[in-house]
């Protein structure tokens, strides 16, 4: 047999053993050493002396100084912190209020918690039992058909290594050798794009049967509002914003009032107050920082996003054509006016229409989603405006779920130690796969099958389009039988030489990567979102159930990755803006 065809075995045999359950980084160091070994083997040579062993340790090392894998344990610690820190009840109950009057609302909410507790973890069984514990049994109650309620987590759930901060990105930043900060700005749209179509499409079937997703009755929709309120709305005016702000300069009626533990207070107004004002704050927040990043200190902005690049070993752009400038300013203000305008009318019309019900559920909101929304936002900014690096704003997410977690005195010791134990646990797996298949990818190069695979693909005269649609669906194939972290670590380095040649930006291929490899939680038989829900699910929730609610989200999938080759400015636009072409 040939050494390229000795290649190929190493590869049908890898998928073989991982398929029969062996452990996939010890199997590829297996295939790795025994291929190493007759591929360096000299006869007369004591075996000890074969230079598969150096080949090992130089790998290893290799792989284990990384620095780009820094970020994996700390991600991966803020993220157990986060699920062992039970925050996402309060968060499932005051976004369900939100969205309690449109079709199918705990499936909406759902999906919105899901996405927003991925970018919060990265963690896809973490977010999957949760939400099979939090979101499963009230969709059953509430009479929702069983495979959609069961497809809807599931979905939801993976969302988690798409959006970003997720493991799986800089996984494979570290694997093709991009910038992590560059695929968290590539990945930002279509992940959120896959969430709004998977809303689009629960919202959809609500609508044309109805039967699958009934209505909530008034008492899961009525909002707990406090008895004091009702009497201040009757002292003051209808309208809490008013009321409060009267109140504030004239408070005599409202200390009157009584409450469950006494009567009103000026600090009680002061508090409420400041609550009412949230969305105001966030809103003109957003609108004046993308103002000051983009007009006030541009040079500045630019500067630091460049170091931030360059540290990550990520090319950076020379300064772009004047007139493209120009362009790039006209279309930033166009788009501000137009944004400032929405807001103020959203703004104008939220507090216009401020009764007690609506105060109660922002009080609601900025007690459970603001701070964990506030911390997602610290880290993402800092990262995607160069201010720190992944694994600098990484460290910053840990410790701010843990003060998070603290504050809400949910996070017992026992607790702690649970998420630190299963963040080693996650963290020794991905060093050890990466091990693994530097050993592997090295050997198999060595015996020719990478260039085997290369001249069988330049053989077929393919354009860009086919190339990628072969290697799409190759990857799309694959994730029936393996995990997304066998197809990263072993499968994608395959074809990343070959984007060169086809003139494929590797950021774009690697984005349609993610996208991709949602299926692999979600196509049986190795669909692990499926067995996390039915580990927590009642018993007539069964395996074929949940495999039938999931499959409308896998052509979902497909649906979005046409859509982000059709458009691939849903993907590139935000790195080049930031970062140039």
């Amino acid at each position: 047999m040939s050494d390229p065809a000795l290649g190929l075995l190493m590869l049908g045999l890898i998928v073989i053993a991982i398929m029969m359950g062996f452990p996939t980084a010890f199997t590829l160091m297996g295939l790795g050493v025994f291929f190493g070994f007759y591929a360096f083997y000299v006869p007369g040579e004591y075996w000890f002396d074969n230079r598969v062993f150096d080949l090992m340790v130089q790998r290893t090392y290799g792989a284990m100084t990384n620095d780009v894998l820094i970020a994996i344990p700390l991600f991966v610690l803020m993220g157990y912190v986060m699920e062992r820190g039970a925050l996402v009840d309060k968060m499932f109950y005051a976004v369900q209020l939100v969205f309690r009057r449109i079709p199918a609302s705990l499936a909406v909410t759902t999906l919105v918690v899901c996405a927003f507790w991925g970018m919060a973890t990265g963690l896809v069984g973490a977010v999957v039992v949760l939400m099979g514990v939090v979101a499963l049994q009230p969709m059953l109650r509430a009479g929702y058909d069983v495979k959609l309620a069961a497809g809807v987590i599931t979905a939801g759930g993976t969302l988690g290594i798409l959006i970003p901060p997720s493991i799986m990105i800089i996984v494979y930043a570290a694997v093709a050798g991009q910038s992590v900060v560059k695929l968290y700005a590539a990945a930002m749209f279509p992940g959120l794009f896959l969430a709004f179509l998977y809303v689009l499409y629960v919202i959809g079937r609500a609508v044309m049967n109805p039967a699958i997703a009934p209505p909530l009755t008034e008492e899961e929709t009525r909002i707990p509002v406090p008895d004091w309120m009702r009497r201040f709305q009757e002292a003051y005016s209808p309208n809490m914003a008013s009321g409060l702000v009267r109140s504030l300069l004239s408070p005599s009626k409202a200390v009157a009032i009584e409450t469950e533990n006494g009567p009103l207070t000026y600090r009680q107004l002061l508090a409420n107050t400041a609550v009412m004002l949230v969305p105001f704050v966030l809103t003109s927040g957003i609108l004046g920082l993308l103002w000051w990043y983009i007009v006030i200190h541009p040079q500045t902005g630019a500067e630091s996003a460049v170091q931030g690049i360059e540290q990550l070993g990520a090319p950076v752009a020379d300064s772009a054509d004047p007139e493209a400038d120009a362009g790039v300013a006209t279309s930033f203000y166009i788009t501000f006016a137009v944004m400032a305008v929405v807001a103020a009318a959203m703004i104008v019309r939220y507090y216009w229409r401020m009764s007690a019900e609506r105060l109660q559920v922002v009080k609601l909101l900025s007690s459970s989603v603001m701070p964990m929304a506030l911390l997602i936002v610290l880290v993402l900014g800092a990262i995607l405006l160069g201010i720190t690096t992944a694994t600098e704003s990484a460290a910053i997410g840990a410790a701010g779920a843990l003060l998070l977690a603290l504050q809400a005195r949910t996070l017992s010791w026992k607790r702690t130690k649970e998420a630190v134990f299963l963040t080693a646990k996650t963290t020794s797996m991905v060093c050890w796969l990466f091990v693994g298949s530097a050993l592997f990818s090295a050997v198999f190069a060595l015996l020719g099958g990478q260039s085997l695979i290369e001249q069988w693909v330049l053989s077929m005269n393919l354009t860009p389009v086919q190339f990628m649609i072969l290697s799409q669906v190759i990857i799309f194939i694959l994730g029936w039988p393996l995990e997304w972290t066998e197809i990263i670590i072993i499968f994608v380095p395959i074809f990343l030489p070959l984007l060169k040649h086809f003139g494929i930006d590797p950021v774009l291929w690697g984005v349609l990567v993610f996208v991709n490899l949602q299926a692999a939680f979600l196509s049986p038989p190795v669909a692990m979102s499926a067995f996390y829900l039915r580990g927590v699910a009642p018993a007539h929730v069964t395996l074929n159930k949940i495999f039938a609610g999931m499959m409308p989200y896998m052509l979902i999938v497909i649906i979005c990755m046409i859509l982000m080759y059709l458009w691939p400015g849903m993907t590139l636009w935000l790195p080049n803006y930031l970062y140039g072409s």
